[in-house]
């Protein structure tokens, strides 16, 4: 995201880089002039280091000849070294235009070195007579450098006096350009900072007629800002703001719809109520009847169905407890019983039941009505349709820190469908048989119960029976179970 700081650098960096561009080009030609002086400059201060040289030498030369002791040797041996020296820094200032002058003028040097040594070995052979003439002929010499010297300089003066006129219109030409320049760039630097200002001014402005609108009640007008920054991020967070009053309004609206429908059914709605009143019975009346009946039965001698009576009755009690209530293994495993001995009586020898119980397991807590769902299952998909009826296996084994309940039956077994379904707590219709908890809602309300979502598997495939395996973990995770609203 391109934000306003960093467009506030971009804009900064091009201003900088413009004026780093105009300093390194003034700075290059500036150089470049210099240079070019400089270059000039020795050429000048070489040929006048030759005649220095020259004359140093020849100075040298008389006051050995006046007094020959190692001093003065001393002094004219360097003043030939120097000459030597400046001999070769004038070589390099050759060139076409002065070849031959300056082939001749290094000849005159190399003339007074020879003279120079020459002198030498007569003053050291007392050849007084000759020594001098060849001093003459040194000093002679030592003025032809001299003239030859100031010659060249005119040469050089005359062959670079273009130059000095060129460097005089190249500064006249860079005024121009400069100027140019400046105005060039002063015209670029104005229509970027216009649409710089541009690039933040129109959203706020765009923004800020969005706001007017919804002031004044549109909540149908979209924002759109095209900018890629801040402003466009808060344009979203405002157009969304705006969506949800929008939807807000309308839920409003709805609800008021719905309430107004609502008000005008209510009286329909006591009415029913009244009548559905007293077409009730209630439990505590069914109940002390059911014990009734059992008691007289017993009396009678029908200790059977007495027996059926008071598992009926039990049965039906606990089923109308809260959902919620927590309860013992113990509690769940006797009503199982109870609701088992109602189905061999109605099922006879074609309903086998094998219990196999670890009585150490029952003080664990469980959500009341757990088992009697899944073991109903049981007899309904794998005993009733059956012929021969079926068996169903119940156990309780300990296992350290779990407690296993197993219920198996030798049923055709589930389809890999139905167990994803009753694993992912979709609702199963059962037609006619179901207590009103479903087997998806008891593995929701064990999930819920022990905090985890690991606590129940089905083992299930075509002719080979279902096994449901619950790991019931000994100490809770969820506290909030009991505190919760009714589950149905």
């Amino acid at each position: 995201m391109n934000s306003i700081q960093k467009k506030i650098w971009t804009l900064a960096a091009v201003v900088l880089f413009i004026m780093a561009a105009i300093w390194i080009t003034l700075t290059y030609y500036n150089q470049k002039t210099q240079n070019q002086y400089n270059d000039i400059l020795q050429r000048y201060l070489r040929m006048n280091e030759v005649t220095s040289a020259s004359q140093a030498t020849v100075a040298a030369l008389h006051n050995y000849l006046q007094e020959p002791n190692p001093l003065n040797l001393d002094q004219l041996n360097r003043g030939k070294e120097q000459l030597r020296k400046a001999r070769v820094d004038v070589l390099d200032l050759k060139n076409s235009e002065n070849d031959f002058a300056l082939t001749s003028y290094m000849n005159l040097i190399d003339s007074l070195v020879e003279t120079t040594d020459r002198i030498l070995m007569f003053q050291s052979e007392k050849e007084t007579e000759d020594s001098a003439k060849a001093f003459s002929e040194a000093q002679n010499i030592q003025k032809y450098i001299s003239d030859m010297t100031l010659t060249l300089l005119d040469t050089e003066l005359k062959t670079y006096d273009r130059f000095y006129r060129g460097i005089i219109e190249q500064s006249a030409a860079l005024k121009k350009l400069g100027v140019w320049l400046l105005l060039l760039i002063t015209t670029l630097l104005l229509l970027f900072t216009y649409w710089f200002s541009l690039s933040i001014t129109r959203p706020v402005q765009k923004l800020t007629q969005a706001a007017k609108e919804l002031s004044r009640g549109r909540f149908d007008l979209q924002i759109e800002v095209t900018s890629n920054d801040e402003i466009s991020f808060l344009a979203k967070m405002f157009d969304r703001m705006r969506i949800n009053i929008n939807n807000l309004i309308s839920e409003i609206q709805q609800k008021a719809q719905l309430e107004n429908e609502l008000q005008q059914s209510k009286l329909l709605l006591q009415e029913s109520q009244l009548r559905s009143l007293q077409s009730q019975i209630n439990p505590h009346f069914l109940f002390n009847t059911l014990d009734t009946l059992s008691k007289k039965a017993y009396l009678e001698g029908s200790e059977e169905t007495s027996d059926l009576l008071a598992s009926v009755a039990g049965l039906l009690r606990y089923n109308l407890k809260r959902l919620n209530r927590s309860v013992t293994l113990y509690e769940e495993v006797k009503v199982l019983k109870q609701y088992m001995e109602i189905q061999k009586t109605r099922f006879t020898d074609r309903l086998h039941f094998i219990p196999d119980i670890d009585e150490s397991c029952l003080y664990v807590q469980i959500p009341g009505l757990t088992l009697q769902p899944i073991v109903e299952n049981a007899v309904i998909h794998a005993v009733e349709p059956s012929e021969n009826g079926g068996t169903i296996w119940f156990r309780i084994v300990d296992d350290d820190d779990r407690v296993i309940v197993e219920l198996a039956d030798d049923g055709p077994g589930m389809s890999e469908e139905k167990i994803k379904i009753i694993l992912e707590e979709r609702p199963i219709e059962i037609e006619g048989h179901s207590t009103g908890i479903g087997f998806s809602n008891v593995v929701k309300r064990l999930r819920l119960f022990y905090g985890t979502h690991d606590i129940i598997e089905i083992h299930s495939g075509a002719g080979l029976g279902t096994k449901v395996v619950m790991k019931i973990p000994k100490a809770r995770r969820n506290e909030q179970y009991d505190k919760a609203p009714d589950r149905g």
